[in-house]
């Protein structure tokens, strides 16, 4: 794959939200596997079956604000760089099965950056899931969950970055992970998974209604 340089950020005048916004954990468990949680605050205006159609069809471009932009950087403006479908699900298109592609620098910061391709192991509307294998060993998982709420959707979320299985898991903790995502890159996901979370409040339910309907549907 090519490397992507860091694009120029966009600016749509949004106000992220902050660390201090939502509850998050990090904790480095056995074998030092990074174990990452966030418990954000609800997501106003925003529901379990649009969250659903959005990971079905986060790739291709829209419209905000009179202008074509890719859907993944409006996602989060200023630290998505690109995202692909590497396979598509048995079924077709971004459901159980795909692979994504996810580049992305955490703060903007080259040293975080991600070029990564998962599995998805799980996509409907109560959450998702992304996994990453080493000889088949899990190494990487994420996964979002989703519940709804009187005015928006619950919204938690769960990294592990490593793995405690012997021996193959155990090696890639200990000797490759180091080079791929540092303990200061967890804590600075942190920070950009809230903001990215946060920021469907200022798109989502727009090019929901643009795309679906108000009747709903994914």
């Amino acid at each position: 794959m090519a490397r992507i340089e860091l694009p120029a950020a966009l600016d749509f005048g949004w106000e992220m939200k902050p660390l201090s916004s939502a509850r998050t954990r990090f904790q480095i468990g056995k074998e030092d596997v990074y174990d990452l949680t966030i418990e954000h605050s609800t997501i106003r205006g925003v529901t379990p079956n649009m969250l659903l159609w959005w990971f079905r069809n986060i790739g291709g471009t829209m419209t905000y604000r009179g202008t074509q932009y890719s859907r993944y950087r409006v996602w989060h403006p200023q630290d998505h760089i690109h995202w692909e479908l590497v396979r598509p699900a048995p079924g077709g298109g971004a459901g159980v099965g795909a692979r994504f592609r996810i580049v992305e620098a955490f703060g903007r910061n080259r040293n975080h950056m991600v070029d990564s391709v998962e599995t998805v192991e799980k996509l409907d509307a109560t959450g998702i899931r992304l996994v990453r294998r080493a000889a088949g060993t899990v190494v990487f998982s994420l996964e979002h969950w989703f519940a709804p709420e009187p005015d928006g959707t619950r919204y938690n979320s769960r990294m592990l970055v490593g793995s405690a299985t012997f021996p193959l898991g155990a090696f890639f903790t200990r000797v490759v992970r180091p080079f791929l995502f540092t303990e200061e890159m967890g804590h600075a996901w942190l920070q950009h998974n809230i903001e990215e979370v946060g920021n469907f409040e200022f798109f989502l339910p727009e090019l929901y209604r643009e795309c679906v309907g108000e009747g709903g549907g994914v």
